[in-house]
């Protein structure tokens, strides 16, 4: 089949009508809160500021093996200055 991609992307967790999020490493294919690999963060944009810690070594290790992150993923990781941080191998 297809080539399997790995994306950082948010899976939603929490109550209806309070969502917060994981950050994860997922497959491209699997479902938004389906199976992923590895879980690296949260994410909660319900308090003031938004509450946002992952595990930064681990995004930039996953980026450097070919990860893509999704656009809120990517906003965050530009946020946090990670990209300058990801050597390409």
């Amino acid at each position: 089949p297809g080539e399997c991609m790995l994306r950082i992307r948010l899976k939603r967790v929490g109550k209806k009508g309070h969502p917060s999020y994981r950050i994860v490493v997922a497959d491209s294919r699997a479902p938004r809160d389906g199976a992923y690999v590895e879980w690296i963060g949260n994410y909660d944009p319900m308090v003031d500021p938004p509450a946002i810690n992952y595990k930064e070594d681990r995004a930039i290790a996953w980026l450097q093996k070919g990860a893509q992150p999704s656009d809120p993923v990517r906003r965050i990781l530009v946020r946090d200055g990670v990209f300058e941080k990801v050597k390409p191998e």
